[in-house]
């Protein structure tokens, strides 16, 4: 009796002892699937995410070049749109010869003495007062006017041309206030000084002396 108590005691034991590493070996393996699982789902999605991310950024490169392409015929059209340096440079030209017309100029006062000169050649000695003062004045006072009217009359074209562009240029872009201003005064300095040389050059202002 104690001796089959022994044996089925170390039976159970035996039994214990095999059925231990088993069960542990079928949990070992129940949990290594359950492990590897969420790992291989993570690697599964990550080539979706970095294909998604790429998706993202290239689609951002699209619409920043797009924007690109968008600004630059803007940007180039602003350029090649008039910055109205040579109407402002055409004002002061304009304004600049109505001042020369009302003055004279260098090359007035040279044409008059020219005359003057030529006058004194032609005029012999014993002409009478009125041939001399002709001859020698009245032309030399002509030719001065004559080259006044001259600068005067292209300060007035040319403040008038001023004026008239914004007409045939870009639509909606207005004048600079200070060129209108300027190629105002042009005008009206040429305006006086045509007038004035047309009265001095038909005698009517300042008119030769008479020999009398």
């Amino acid at each position: 009796m104690a001796t089959k108590t022994e044996e089925g005691a170390g039976a159970g034991t035996a039994a214990r002892s095999d059925g231990t590493p088993a069960e542990a070996g079928t949990a070992e393996e129940e949990r290594t699937p359950g492990t590897k699982g969420p790992a291989a789902a993570g690697a599964a999605d990550a080539p979706a995410e970095a294909t998604a991310r790429t998706e993202g950024e290239a689609g951002e490169e699209s619409a920043e070049e797009s924007a690109g392409d968008v600004a630059a015929p803007a940007a180039g059209a602003e350029g090649r749109s008039p910055s109205g340096v040579g109407q402002g440079a055409a004002a002061v030209v304009s304004a600049a010869l109505g001042l020369v017309s009302l003055t004279g100029g260098w090359i007035g006062t040279v044409a008059g003495a020219r005359e003057q000169l030529v006058g004194q050649l032609r005029t012999s000695t014993g002409a009478s007062v009125a041939t001399q003062l002709k001859e020698v004045y009245g032309d030399s006072w002509h030719a001065t006017a004559m080259w006044a009217g001259l600068f005067a009359l292209t300060a007035l074209i040319t403040g008038v041309v001023v004026l008239a562009r914004p007409a045939f240029g870009v639509p909606g872009r207005p004048q600079a206030p200070w060129i209108k201003s300027v190629a105002w005064a042009g005008v009206s300095l040429g305006v006086i000084g045509l007038l004035l040389a047309v009265l001095k050059y038909s005698d009517a202002l300042i008119g030769l002396p008479s020999a009398g």
